[in-house]
């Protein structure tokens, strides 16, 4: 087989395992080539080991790509899997009320927060979030991210939540990052359906999630389940209704409250329970039983100055921990996985096996794509980040510096 590419001279971090979602101690395991290689054919990984020589039926010719990684690190291409990557305006003012005490819900009670996103994102035009998108993911894309997840929810109504997913669709096709598409219609009570929740409801139950079906725009259904927002039992419906019409579904749980999303999210066989700041042990148990993946959000605690999700709890109940960025212009205004690595090693006490295992494979893993992505193995597409430094264990050691030297994405070098 002939080889387009190949990688070799690195300490390549494979984060492949047995089984996935990689739980509990399995976690620690992380399996680390040091003076590897990695070949890759079309956007496939036909290779992986050590050394110098390469086996027997991978043949590199003259018009084969030989990047020497020189003793820097190789790892599978980040998964961030939970963001709101399509929004119109900012909330910087916001951000400073908060750095003075101001609290998150307070603000969005005040008609701020969700609310004044759903305002500028109902007035920009679909021209408009394509561009911020496509600039975000390049912030996202050039810190080794290939992978993102991205969420609708700041629209409330039927025309701007089709734009925010027409969005994601258009980006999908015109750049390379992988983009996954979530409806959150149930992010909050817009507006016009202050005074009548039921009516909201039945909205998003018979209006909105047919239409998203049928004109094929999402392929998960996440609800903002919490106090003032979405009660569990509201949620259940709507979760109900999502499943029925063939949507997998994923949870913001337990974040600022104890309400019981994570039991939610087990009983209702969920990809994923998101936050978790707020969970409960018998949430945690729950969440072992159910096979539901849990996506810690550390950024998001740092930015509200919140307690951090117990993710050493999780981890020794047997979880298989994920973390994302949570990207988004109120309670997370950033985009930088790798800070989000940090913040789990220093607040959340992960080690960086954890935390590697937990934004490539069980990130993958939690949006149903663990077969294809989230690990160097034979097989997978080609999604490939070379790291500027000579051990794993420096990149989240470095907080906040941007470390990436070169990003492959489906075998092609961005």
């Amino acid at each position: 087989m002939q080889i387009d590419l190949l990688i070799k001279n690195g300490q390549v971090v494979t984060a492949a395992q047995a089984e996935y979602p990689v739980r509990g101690k399995k976690m620690q395991e992380l399996e680390v080539i040091e003076n590897g290689w990695v070949a890759c054919a079309g956007d496939q990984i036909v290779g992986a080991g050590a050394g110098e020589i390469l086996p027997r039926g991978l043949d590199i010719t003259e018009s084969t790509q030989v990047i020497d990684a020189a003793g820097k690190v190789v790892t599978p291409g980040l998964v961030d899997p939970h963001t709101h990557l399509i929004f119109g305006g900012s909330r910087e003012d916001e951000f400073y009320l908060r750095a003075q005490g101001a609290d998150y819900m307070e603000i969005m009670e005040a008609g701020g927060g969700i609310a004044s996103s759903v305002r500028a994102t109902r007035e920009a035009s679909l021209d408009e979030l394509v561009a911020s998108g496509r600039r975000y993911l390049k912030w996202m894309l050039s810190l080794g991210v290939t992978t993102v997840e991205c969420k609708s929810g700041y629209g409330l109504d039927l025309k701007t939540e089709l734009k925010q997913l027409e969005a994601v669709r258009i980006l999908q096709a015109e750049q390379p990052v992988e983009l996954v598409s979530t409806f959150l219609g149930a992010h909050a009570w817009p507006e016009e359906f202050k005074d009548d929740q039921e009516g909201y409801i039945e909205f998003l139950l018979n209006t909105v999630l047919p239409r998203i079906k049928t004109e094929d725009l999402a392929e998960y259904v996440d609800v903002f389940t919490e106090k003032g927002v979405f009660s569990v039992e509201q949620s259940r419906r709507i979760f109900h209704r999502a499943k029925e019409l063939g949507f997998k579904l994923r949870i913001h749980a337990d974040e600022m409250n104890t309400l019981g999303g994570a039991e939610l999210a087990a009983e209702m066989e969920m990809a994923s329970a998101d936050h978790l700041l707020m969970v409960s042990d018998r949430g945690i148990e729950a969440l072992g039983k159910g096979n539901v993946v849990p996506i810690l959000l550390p950024a998001t605690a740092f930015v509200l100055r919140k307690p951090y999700a117990p993710a050493r709890k999780m981890l020794d109940a047997g979880l298989p921990v994920a973390l994302a960025t949570d990207f988004n212009p109120g309670s997370c205004p950033t985009a930088n996985l790798g800070l989000v690595m940090s913040l789990a090693c220093l607040y959340m006490a992960m080690t960086p096996e954890e935390v590697f295992h937990a934004v490539t494979i069980n990130a993958a893993h939690s949006l149903g794509r663990s077969d294809r992505i989230g690990s160097i193995e034979v097989g997978k597409q080609a999604d490939l980040v070379i790291f500027d430094v000579d051990s794993y264990r420096k990149i989240p050691y470095f907080v906040g510096v941007n470390l990436v030297s070169s990003v492959v994405k489906a075998g092609q070098v961005i």
